[in-house]
């Protein structure tokens, strides 16, 4: 994949702004609501929250450290790496969902949890904001982030920053499918 980076990051600021809005959303829905679930293997829409927060609590650190150790100019266009091709893809919603393991360390399920846990996602999805602003100014090619899932791969930023915003929006769909429809 080749696109102009501006475009890359306009695209994903917006569904990271849409992101912003839904979970603030969240915030007017009973705590029963935010915690029903659909069979006892589920994710309610409270451990779907904690899920990306746990991502979060990894990446965020990872890109902000790696925007400010790299000393790269921002270049026009962004070439995405087979790997990283091939991961955000894989984290793109599909019309019939396609269901992925998680690590138990990212499994959520059955956590003792309450409303902070949407608190800590509209901070962290600020901060995300925060970071592909700064990304205009950074080498979207040659600055590279390591990966939860080990720490020998390393991804280009402009993969990591859509694997982490798909895989947020894989889980917001989820999230609105564990909400009751009334």
């Amino acid at each position: 994949m080749k696109i102009a980076a501006t475009q890359l990051l306009d695209a994903l600021v917006e569904l990271t702004q849409q992101h912003l809005s839904f979970i603030q959303q969240l915030q007017a829905f009973p705590d029963r609501a935010l915690t029903q679930k659909a069979n006892a293997t589920n994710w309610s829409a409270l451990e779907c929250v904690e899920h990306l927060n746990r991502y979060g609590n990894f990446y965020l650190p990872e890109i902000r450290k790696r925007i400010q150790e790299s000393k790269a100019y921002a270049t026009p266009v962004f070439k995405s790496g087979w790997l990283g091709n091939y991961f955000a893809n894989s984290m793109l919603p599909k019309e019939k969902l396609n269901k992925m393991k998680t690590f138990a360390a990212m499994n959520p399920l059955n956590s003792n949890l309450d409303r902070s846990v949407i608190t800590q996602l509209i901070l962290q999805l600020q901060t995300m904001l925060d970071l592909l602003q700064q990304c205009y100014n950074a080498n979207l090619n040659t600055i590279r982030t390591s990966i939860s899932i080990s720490s020998f791969i390393k991804l280009r930023l402009g993969d990591t920053l859509r694997v982490v915003i798909y895989h947020n929006e894989r889980h917001i769909r989820q999230i609105k499918r564990a909400l009751p429809s009334n």
